[in-house]
């Protein structure tokens, strides 16, 4: 076939739609297309080297096979087409197969559009997704803390010393210039932390018959399931413990300590212990003065 002739003005940069000319090359051009060649040889094959042209040219054409590449996506572009002709909306999809909007309005906007939801329909389908948020973000969290957990490793007798004398000084009883008491006195409600306070007692060498347990507790709780709790904690047998104090209810609060997580605090007196508040006393300083004359900036961990 020869080559088309162009009229004054046709030029492939300017050919128009519906002149003789355009018609014939596109007409060459499906049938090129339909003979199974790519767009370049088609290209090559009538001269047509303007993108926005041979756009026109092929418009409505299909590619042939062997020119779509392989896409790791088609496997959800499928999926995807075929929920969307069972009426599900693109959140629905979006929840199912975990890709982006963007994505499944190109693999699906030449689908029939679904029945437009209803309000309960919308939220049961918001509700799933930040279900769906909330159980990854706890997955995120529980890892954080394991690996935080794994750095410590095993804890040496000064680390633990250093450690309990901060732990005493942030939660124990402190002799103020008001009201002179000497004596270690630690309440706390985290069974660690009580668990943490008493191994620091043994580092000391403070023997258990110097020590006082006492259970602290809202009126309107289980006091003797609390006290079971506690003397669990501590190994000691319920009978061990002094008698446990009752905070009266107020009915106008509105409690968050309540329920079967619920045991109350546990304070732990060391008897005879004036000595010893002031070794605390002394050892908290003498951190704070170590802590100002550091200059390493480097974490250990």
């Amino acid at each position: 076939m020869s080559e088309p002739r162009r009229r004054d003005g046709d030029g492939t940069s300017g050919l128009r739609d519906g002149t003789a000319v355009f018609e014939e090359l596109r007409e060459r051009a499906i049938a090129l297309r339909r003979e199974g060649l790519s767009r370049r040889q088609i290209r090559d094959r009538l001269k047509v080297h303007n993108n926005d042209i041979l756009n026109r040219l092929l418009e409505g054409e299909p590619p042939p096979e062997w020119t779509k590449r392989p896409n790791a996506k088609d496997g959800l572009r499928a999926r995807a087409r075929e929920m969307r002709l069972r009426g599900m909306t693109y959140d629905q999809i979006q929840l199912e197969l975990g890709c982006s909007k963007s994505s499944i309005s190109l693999w699906v906007r030449d689908l029939p559009k679904p029945p437009p939801r209803t309000r309960e329909e919308a939220s049961a389908i918001a509700r799933r997704g930040w279900e769906a948020t909330l159980r990854r973000r706890e997955i995120e969290r529980q890892q954080t803390k394991l690996a935080a957990a794994r750095e410590i490793g095993e804890m040496t007798d000064r680390e633990l010393f250093l450690v309990g004398v901060g732990l005493y000084w942030a939660e124990g009883a402190k002799s103020k210039p008001y009201r002179l008491q000497e004596r270690a006195v630690f309440i706390n409600s985290d069974a660690g932390m009580i668990r943490l306070y008493l191994a620091w007692l043994r580092l000391l060498k403070v023997e258990p018959e110097r020590l006082q347990y006492r259970v602290t507790i809202h009126e309107s709780a289980d006091t003797a399931e609390a006290e079971r709790y506690w003397a669990d904690v501590v190994g000691v047998q319920v009978t061990d413990l002094e008698r446990t104090s009752l905070k009266r209810h107020n009915p106008k609060t509105v409690r968050k300590n309540v329920g079967e997580e619920y045991h109350g605090c546990l304070t732990v007196c060391v008897r005879g212990s004036a000595d010893l508040y002031r070794r605390i006393e002394g050892w908290w300083y003498g951190i704070v003065v170590g802590a100002k004359s550091m200059t390493s900036t480097k974490c250990p961990i």
